[in-house]
């Protein structure tokens, strides 16, 4: 068994329970941060998993699509829509673990807004080239970075309760192969072994400890879009 590590010094961890006979991982005890990265993913719009994973590794042909939009001229989109609202979705409201595990994530989860090309207008939108609906005669072109960071800045900070995450911290979080999430506690656990996994010899059993950073999120977010029942065995035992 090859157990896979990042080289980031600040990964989160969590403890696997390994059935040494079948290889596979039976469920994981992890911490609130863990689960609150594993929410997170429900957040992502296509366009931003397509981002995250490349063209090239996205599952299906995710990448196609996004190829196709990529590469068409503006002038065959609606006049007042932008290429960026498929390219480039917003995610408001995004946990505060996905910065750690997602690489550029935080370049993703913040919308662009324009303004007109009227200097004397002061409209603001996130649909580029679409026509200024205040003065009517000119467009939506300008790109607002100073205006953007300050109001993206003041979003994240309102949102997701303080940054706290989705998930108290009161306990720890049992986590099967297949993703499935709920608070663990021994009686549970002593269940789930006898009556779901069937097991009868305890010495087959293993716990170890596991990294989770960026290569680890990276995989889990494609391997849970894949048709797979076993996404913790397939990102850390599998070689």
């Amino acid at each position: 068994m090859t157990t896979k590590t990042s080289t980031k010094t600040n990964n989160l961890s969590m403890k696997l329970l390994i059935d040494t006979k079948a290889k596979k991982v039976l469920f994981a005890e992890a911490s609130k941060e863990v689960v609150d990265f594993l929410f997170t993913l429900l957040q992502l719009p296509l366009a931003t998993v397509v981002k995250l994973l490349t063209k090239e590794d996205a599952v299906g042909c995710l990448g196609n699509l996004y190829s196709s939009v990529e590469n068409l001229n503006h002038i065959y989109m609606q006049p007042n829509l932008s290429k960026d609202l498929l390219l480039s979705p917003t995610i408001l409201g995004s946990s505060p673990s996905i910065s750690g595990l997602l690489p550029s994530a935080s370049g993703m989860i913040t919308p662009k807004l324009y303004g007109c090309t009227n200097s004397n207008c002061n409209t603001i939108s996130d649909v580029c080239y679409s026509r200024c609906p205040t003065c009517t005669t000119y467009y939506m072109s300008k790109e607002m970075t100073t205006y953007f960071k300050g109001r993206a800045a003041t979003a994240a900070s309102q949102s997701n309760n303080n940054n706290n995450g989705f998930v108290k911290e009161v306990t720890t979080y049992m986590i099967m192969d297949d993703l499935l999430i709920q608070p663990m506690s021994a009686i549970s656990s002593i269940n789930m072994l006898n009556k779901q996994f069937n097991v009868k010899n305890v010495g087959i059993l293993k716990d170890t400890v596991v990294q989770l950073g960026i290569n680890e999120g990276l995989k889990i977010l494609k391997t849970c879009m894949e048709e797979s029942g076993m996404v913790l065995t397939r990102v850390f035992l599998d070689s």
